[in-house]
């Protein structure tokens, strides 16, 4: 089946490829919303249509997933016993959790048409306000799926990439919110909030329930966050758009073999190309 953009967007709530007064004030309230917490979300982004296109496609690709369970800090770095014991970079936790990588998803199929809707990456980086905004360089996660199972989550972590951007594809029955700390590390590690969050003491959490067909933007590079283990028969997909500040990015070899089982040439080829200093 040929897909269009147009057919899996709700454009007419949404029309981010015409310049007017309503695009104007959508953007106006996500920016808002972006400037207050670093997360924004636009109820219904997915047509119906849309909605079955993408689970269709999850489901079909869903082999293809590389399944991992380990214990992780919120950096995905090693341990250091060289630090305190209650230092957050020595707080590990159980993950186990699936991402069905991009190199999965075709240029004709449901998900990388609505990516590459003219005026989709345009929109974005209009709500973000960012001069300068460049696709995730990586072939292994410019646009991926993560699945999950009963059981599964992803516990407190920070995100390799300045800009993210979530599509709710399907929910499992019960569980699953997406919880966050917002801008916690914007200009520092910050390391004792970070720290009162994984005790449960902070009260700078947010918790977020989404609902297939929403659009998500977030600022996770700076804010902790996390999702909520899942209950139910039913596989939790949601898929994920990557933008940063460096044309050319791509992981590290550390992370990438962690999230995707694999590495490709290029990680290595790029490796340390950021566009901070932060230690993951």
């Amino acid at each position: 089946m040929q897909y269009s953009g147009a057919d899996l967007i709700d454009l007419e709530t949404y029309p981010i490829d015409v310049e007017g007064q309503t695009r104007d004030r959508i953007l106006a309230g996500i920016r808002e919303d972006l400037a207050r917490d670093g997360c924004a979300v636009l109820k219904g982004f997915l047509s119906p249509a849309g909605i079955a296109a993408l689970r269709k496609e999850a489901d079909n690709v869903s082999p293809g997933a590389y399944r991992s369970s380990n214990r992780t800090n919120a950096y995905f770095t090693q341990d250091d016993p060289s630090l305190p014991s209650d230092d957050p970079r020595r707080q590990f936790f159980d993950r186990s959790n699936a991402f069905i990588p991009a190199d999965n998803f075709t240029s004709e199929g449901p998900l990388r048409r609505v990516h590459d809707f003219e005026g989709f990456d345009r929109f974005i980086q209009d709500c973000l306000q960012e001069e300068k905004f460049y696709r995730y360089a990586d072939p292994l996660a410019d646009v991926i799926v993560n699945m999950a199972d009963e059981g599964n989550g992803f516990p407190w972590h920070f995100d390799t990439n300045n800009f993210t951007v979530t599509l709710a594809i399907q929910n499992a029955e019960e569980g699953g919110a997406f919880e966050y700390a917002a801008g916690i590390r914007e200009g520092n590690e910050n390391f004792a909030e970070v720290q009162r969050v994984l005790e449960g003491t902070s009260d700078k959490v947010t918790v977020l329930e989404l609902e297939p067909g929403d659009l998500q933007l977030f600022r996770g590079r700076y804010s902790l966050h996390r999702v909520a283990p899942l209950k139910g028969s039913r596989r939790r997909y949601v898929a994920i758009f990557s933008y940063v500040e460096e044309a050319g990015m791509v992981g590290s070899m550390e992370r990438t073999k962690q999230l995707y089982g694999r590495t490709l040439p290029i990680h290595q080829e790029r490796a340390g190309l950021r566009a901070d200093n932060y230690i993951d």
